[in-house]
């Protein structure tokens, strides 16, 4: 099952069996006549101290990120930093999965990293399994385009021909924002499967965005976009605000409990149990945005026939909730930048550990990591975070309490586009709007990281959900659904499936993958599992049983929603 990443099981005196995905064998030669000591950094470990390699004879790496090595005939300590000038050498170097190398250290004091056995093609993997999904999904339509041109007709009596079409109701829908959210399930189920372990697939360690980063904040943004058609659908039936408001409180509540229950399933130990996740932070947001939008808003919306006012309609709409944006983003900033934190340094946004050099070791996530565990307590936040294992930092929570803050603004920019499909219905007027909308997000975000991955005043990062990030994966999503409206709603070249189906039944593919995720048929294991491409197969084959899960659930006409 591994024959596209094969490797030989012993290579010399080396067992290639031990190693896991993108690891790496180091022999060392040394030619001196003392011993000596390895100190590595990862490169994508931003301001870090070298830490102390621990061998015996055969050293193990992740061969995924390029590394750099200092090497010392004397004991530095467990850290060792850029301007120590008494090492033997510096190099730097990029080890590729299932290589050996050579870490020679000569006699005359030079170094060098050479390759003793070359390194498998860790991106063949993912491009055949991209290759193979698009030629079936290609034979998929050929035998459907088939059956209804010459057999469908032929064998089958007019009569008895069901259709999918819906009419009028399938035509009010906004198909393109169920498909962009079935994408998005879609996406997250594959990238929690492991997404074939590519780190640019999972989530960030800190700062930048990975491919993982864009699925939680496009999933709220989404959410925020459909809140306008909800609430007004459900007021043009007359239904009083206040009973609207009590739905509200309990789809919140019910979105808080289940996510709490899936935190307990690897064990309900009160002591420890995370509180937040993902579905507390969808109840959070979801109960402060729409019921601030549905005490705001008006059954009948006019747009005014002046030039300057039809321009700005939509923010004339949207200005209380774009007021309370603005207010949440100042106490954000206020409070990120402004609290004093016992032992840490005002405004720090590092993840701690060995990053700055390992003098904020425990500071991670600054403010925010401080309130959270002040609030949550210490073993009631996540404990695997992503900035653990590169930065030895403590856990952090990245769906954290005082990260709502910044969650709820991403559901008002998410309001703010279904209010743009709400009341503009030239479609010339929306795809321009949006795409304003698009650049101006652009421009703020990129504005504040200084356009870079770790400079600027705020840095884009998932896991404090910052300023930067929501402008920025907000953008994404504006660019994103208009794509989609031009293909499946204005121009209807496409028909959205299987995203369609996925995005009818979103919280049952969610909670479902949840649930079984280490279960048959779902996820089984083959051998080591020790290579990109069985990892990806497997990650896709679960991802595809839901879709087909989807698809019947569809077909069936059940849906649920909480």
């Amino acid at each position: 099952m591994n024959w596209i990443e094969y490797t030989e099981s012993k290579w010399r005196n080396f067992d290639m069996t031990l190693l896991g995905v993108d690891e790496s064998y180091i022999n060392l030669l040394n030619e001196t006549s003392k011993p000596v000591l390895i100190y590595y950094r990862y490169e994508d470990c931003y301001m870090c101290a070298y830490q102390k390699l621990r061998y015996d004879k055969q050293i193990i790496l992740d061969g995924s990120r390029s590394i750099n090595f200092k090497i010392f005939d004397k004991d530095q300590g467990k850290y060792v930093f850029d301007n120590e000038t008494n090492s033997i050498c510096d190099i730097e170097s990029y080890l590729g999965e299932f290589g050996v190398y050579n870490l020679s250290v000569l006699a005359n004091k030079n170094c060098s990293v050479i390759v003793d056995k070359e390194p498998v093609n860790v991106h063949m993997p993912i491009v055949t399994l991209l290759l193979v999904t698009l030629l079936i999904a290609l034979c998929y339509k050929l035998l459907i385009w088939t059956w209804n041109k010459y057999i469908k007709n032929r064998f089958c009596n007019a009569e008895n021909i069901q259709t999918t079409d819906d009419g009028k109701n399938k035509k009010k829908r906004l198909l393109s924002l169920d498909v962009f959210r079935g994408f998005v399930i879609t996406l997250m189920i594959f990238v929690n499967s492991g997404g074939g372990h590519y780190f640019w697939i999972e989530h960030a360690p800190w700062n930048g965005l990975h491919v993982a980063d864009v699925v939680f904040p496009w999933f709220l943004w989404i959410m925020g976009v459909a809140i306008p058609f909800s609430i007004h659908s459900q007021l043009n039936r007359s239904i009083s605000k206040m009973k609207l408001l009590k739905h509200i409180f309990v789809r919140s509540v019910k979105l808080f409990l289940i996510g709490l229950c899936l935190n307990s399933m690897f064990g309900p130990s009160l002591e420890n149990l995370r509180i937040m996740g993902v579905l507390q932070r969808f109840g959070i947001s979801y109960f402060v945005c729409a019921s601030f939008y549905l005490l705001f808003s008006k059954s009948n919306i006019s747009i005014s026939q002046g030039r300057f006012a039809f321009y700005i309609s939509d923010l004339i709409v949207m200005r209380e909730s774009l007021l309370l944006c603005l207010i949440l983003i100042i106490i954000y900033l206020t409070i990120i930048f402004g609290l004093k934190i016992p032992n840490c340094p005002q405004g720090y946004l590092g993840p701690g550990g060995i990053h700055d050099y390992a003098v904020n070791f425990n500071c991670t996530g600054g403010a925010i990591g401080y309130i959270d565990e002040l609030i949550l307590g210490r073993n009631h936040i996540y404990q695997h975070s992503t900035a653990k294992k590169l930065y030895n930092s403590k856990n952090f929570d990245p769906e954290g309490l005082f990260g709502c803050l910044m969650s709820i603004v991403q559901v008002f920019l998410g309001i703010q586009c279904g209010t743009i499909f709400r009341i503009y219905s030239n479609f010339k007027a929306k795809c321009s709007r949006m795409i304003i909308w698009s650049v101006i997000l652009v421009i703020i975000g990129g504005s504040l990281c200084f356009f870079s991955k770790e400079d600027g005043a705020i840095p884009i990062n998932k896991n404090l959900w910052s300023l930067s990030f929501v402008m920025i994966t907000s953008a994404m999503a504006f660019f994103v659904l208009l794509l989609l409206h031009v293909v499946i709603d204005e121009k209807e070249f496409w028909k959205g499936f299987p995203f369609l189906q996925a995005g009818m039944n979103s919280i049952i593919l969610y909670v479902g993958h949840s649930v079984l995720h280490k279960m048959l048929p779902w996820h089984w294991k083959i051998g080591l599992m020790n290579t990109h491409f069985i990892l990806a197969l497997e990650a896709l084959w679960n991802t595809t049983l839901w879709l087909l899960i989807s698809c019947y659930l569809y077909k069936k006409n059940i849906f649920y929603n909480i």
